[in-house]
């Protein structure tokens, strides 16, 4: 009697959502005018074996898979061999009954570097020797992690939703992003190489775990110098004197195995040993460590938080999206205001999103063609300028938000496939633009008003 690990219904999801987006590949997003950069990452899926259905000798290899050289080429001969590799592969006893796992990174403290130990995705930007995004993410695998991607160790399944990443609250175009997934063929960890001027630290996390609600929390990220800095004269010192921190939907890792690369400055931490009677003080308060956690939590958030969400709304309960919440401040008026201000926008948008959802998956089949280009407006064409300039991407803070140029039935279209993270962030920005302003003339108002309380009180007691 084969024992059950509680895994096998992840394992027989996984399967079907990898022939889905492989059948069913993204459209290929094109740079903005005059802003040639693309970058790649690598989303690296495994399957950690059970104690139970532990791999032996007599399980075979796969047979070796011809490298696709373009993700834009396509044809049945590519279609078959995928699929049949892919189910010898899930055909294994030790994958049947396996835990599906991703790799992240943390990446290594850079001077100058706003990413600075942030979880990620390997990979990087685009070389002009590299024949297409797919091999960006490859190469870039090698380069920080030191996994090999090719066939013999690896299944190239196919890309996620590509979007123009921004800054400045949209304004600011700073490349094309373009995710890729793989799957590893070997039942065992793959030996890791890192960057240490990249990365810290590698971390293969369950499935399960992202899925979990129980992991779901915040990030708290000071970006008042940030927002500061795409505003002028007054009006910038007030937002920097009134923004609190930013409340991000986050996720808490927990890894099933970890690397850390042993060589970077910081692996081994600083003595920070208190000094003069106020640190003797506090250290026999609240402990030796001054109360702080030496090895904070890892958190996924962001814009790495974006890519893997549109993966994981692909799997069930497909809840990804109802686990994710809008960014917002932590001061109770600026909140509020937020709140209010973004009511209907919310509503509008879940709304959307479920209409979409149901309409678009009645006619969805496997045989569909690939989206091409230009059913999205200002994708590929001459409308790129005015679209852009008139309602530019939004990634925005911290680098959530959407794609730029999906069009309003290819928009319908991604929302479907689980590309919703996207389409629930567009024309969130705006809002939120708005609504500190609001706070900020609300703030100014009730000052003034309690100075003239004041000060006819003053004037009364004289």
């Amino acid at each position: 009697m084969a024992v059950r690990t509680g895994t096998e219904e992840h394992i027989r999801h996984l399967k079907s959502v990898l022939l889905e987006l492989n059948a069913h590949p993204y459209p290929d997003v094109e740079c903005p005018p005059n802003l040639p950069k693309r970058a790649s990452v690598a989303l690296i899926l495994r399957i950690q074996p059970s104690y139970s259905h532990w791999p032996t000798s007599d399980d075979k290899p796969l047979p070796p898979r011809s490298r696709r050289r373009s993700s834009a080429a396509s044809s049945s001969s590519h279609h078959f061999d995928f699929e049949s590799s892919l189910n010898a592969f899930f055909e294994q006893d030790w994958v049947r009954h396996g835990d599906p796992e991703i790799l992240f990174i943390k990446r290594a403290a850079r001077v100058g570097d706003k990413w600075n130990g942030h979880v990620a995705l390997p990979g990087g930007k685009r070389d002009p020797e590299d024949d297409d995004d797919a091999v960006t993410a490859m190469r870039e695998a090698i380069e920080e992690v030191g996994i090999d991607l090719g066939p013999d160790n690896a299944i190239a399944v196919g890309n996620l939703p590509q979007r123009i990443v921004t800054t400045s609250w949209g304004k600011v175009p700073l490349m094309v992003l373009c995710p890729y997934i793989y799957l590893l063929t070997s039942p065992a960890y793959p030996s890791q190489r890192l960057q240490p001027t990249e990365v810290a630290s590698s971390h293969w996390v369950p499935l399960r775990a992202l899925l979990s609600p129980a992991l779901r929390t915040h990030e708290y990220a000071d970006v008042s110098a940030r927002l500061a800095k795409s505003e002028l004269g007054i009006k910038r010192w007030f937002l920097q004197a009134m923004l609190s921190k930013m409340m991000f939907a986050a996720i808490h890792l927990v890894p099933a195995n970890s690397t850390y690369c042993a060589t970077i400055p910081d692996f081994i931490p600083t003595d920070d040993a208190p000094r003069g009677i106020v640190g003797k003080v506090k250290e026999g308060m609240v402990g030796g460590h001054g109360g702080k956690d030496r090895k904070p939590p890892l958190l996924l958030w962001g814009l790495t938080l974006g890519v893997v969400s549109d993966f994981l709304e692909h799997m069930p309960p497909h809840n990804a999206l109802e686990l994710w919440t809008y960014p917002t401040f932590t001061n109770w008026d600026v909140r509020f205001v937020m709140w209010a201000m973004s009511y209907r926008f919310r509503h509008h948008k879940s709304l959307e999103m479920s209409t979409a959802a149901s309409s678009v998956s009645t006619t969805t089949s496997r045989d569909s063609p690939k989206l091409p280009v230009q059913d999205y407006p200002g994708v590929g064409s001459e409308a790129v300028g005015p679209l852009f300039e008139e309602k530019p991407g939004e990634v925005g803070i911290a680098g959530l938000g959407v794609g730029r140029g999906w069009g309003q039935s290819g928009r319908a279209k991604m929302m479907a496939r689980g590309a919703a993270v996207n389409s629930m962030l567009e024309g969130y920005y705006p809002l939120v633009r708005r609504a500190v302003a609001t706070a900020l003339v609300g703030r100014i108002g009730v000052a003034a008003l309690a100075a003239i309380l004041v000060w006819k009180k003053l004037q009364k007691s004289r």
